[in-house]
């Protein structure tokens, strides 16, 4: 099958476009036809590589699936060739206290397809069937690899960590980005006002259009701006990825009993506190990963079956051009979704 892979960690001449062998589907799994695949800021991390993180080479990354059904694993039942579905890139073994209760992202087996296995910038992929979700046969297949992980991301964060409500208020950062964009509609629907920030005009003016009530700058001091927009009171949420170039200006604009919600630390994970801050205003840290399965299947009915929300798909490549895919992500210049187009 054709593939997208590095055989060693690096720059974007790691990559590789070729033949690697067909996957089979065992017992209690699905082959899936490849037809779309998503990039996010995980797979440049992967690529690159991560403290800790071993893996069998030659990797295919890719953690944004969506295709059909080519064949069905001994012991799977509700599922047939040539169904519609996205791939829930969750790992998760299913037998501990934290997926007992429902709480798979905190399993000590955890992890995610394309970060910690075989990904799906390739042809097919096996995957577990509890992993798949039927779409509707109107949806492309582009624009549906553009939603799971970033919806699921921003579902959780906001809704299932931050309890986000209606008559809040909430800023989120790198509105141009995949999780952001999400982030955006999302806070709207839960009736919550957004703040949203970003480097560029053009990503603000996007933003708007999307949603957002107010938008700012983030090339500036932007929690000050927000301490002024907010009559010094601060909103009631902070989303946070950015880590260490915006984390004191995040903790500057969470209000008093407020939470600062983070899930990425794309510029660097150490950053510092003043617990005195902490304890006087009271605001609460949460931690956010992915989404359990219960979050995952609402927001992916949310977004497929009952369209309350429009993933958006910035750029597509072909899956031979997966190099200048990573690059185009690095120039961090795309609205929304950058998307690969699989032969």
């Amino acid at each position: 099958m054709k593939a997208g892979f590095f055989r060693q960690h690096g720059g974007l001449d790691v990559l590789e476009y070729g033949d690697l062998a067909e996957p089979v589907a065992g017992p209690d799994e699905v082959l899936v036809r490849i037809r779309a695949a998503a990039l996010n800021h995980l797979d440049l991390f992967v690529r690159e590589g991560l403290p800790g993180l071993k893996l069998n080479m030659p990797h295919i990354g890719g953690c944004d699936i969506a295709g059909e059904i080519a064949a069905v694993g001994e012991g799977v039942t509700g599922w047939n060739e040539g169904q519609r579905v996205i791939v829930n890139p969750n790992i998760w073994c299913g037998q501990c206290e934290f997926c007992i209760a429902g709480e798979e992202t905190l399993c000590d087996s955890y992890g995610v397809l394309g970060e910690h296995q075989t990904g799906g910038l390739a042809q097919y992929i096996a995957v577990p069937a509890r992993n798949v979700y039927a779409i509707p046969a109107d949806y492309s297949f582009e624009q549906a690899a553009a939603v799971p992980l970033v919806w699921m991301t921003a579902w959780r964060a906001l809704i299932g960590q931050a309890q986000l409500r209606a008559g809040q208020s909430v800023l989120i950062l790198g509105a141009g980005g995949g999780v952001a964009s999400a982030a955006i509609q999302i806070a709207r629907y839960a009736g919550a006002t957004v703040y949203a920030a970003s480097r560029s005009p053009e990503k603000l003016a996007r933003a708007k259009e999307l949603g957002a009530d107010y938008v700012l700058r983030s090339d500036g001091d932007w929690g000050r701006e927000i301490w002024q927009q907010t009559n010094k009171r601060g909103v009631d949420v902070v989303l946070e990825n950015v880590g260490a170039a915006t984390w004191e200006s995040s903790l500057r604009s969470v209000a008093k009993g407020g939470t600062v919600v983070t899930y990425g630390a794309t510029t660097g994970p150490i950053v510092n506190i003043d617990i005195r801050k902490l304890f006087w205003r009271q605001f609460n840290l949460i931690g956010s990963t992915m989404a359990n399965n219960r979050e995952f299947n609402t927001i992916m009915r949310l977004v497929f079956w009952e369209r309350r929300f429009e993933p958006l798909v910035d750029k597509v490549f072909p899956l031979s051009e997966l190099q200048a895919a990573h690059a185009y992500l690095e120039s961090a210049e795309q609205f929304g979704k950058v998307v690969i187009a699989i032969p």
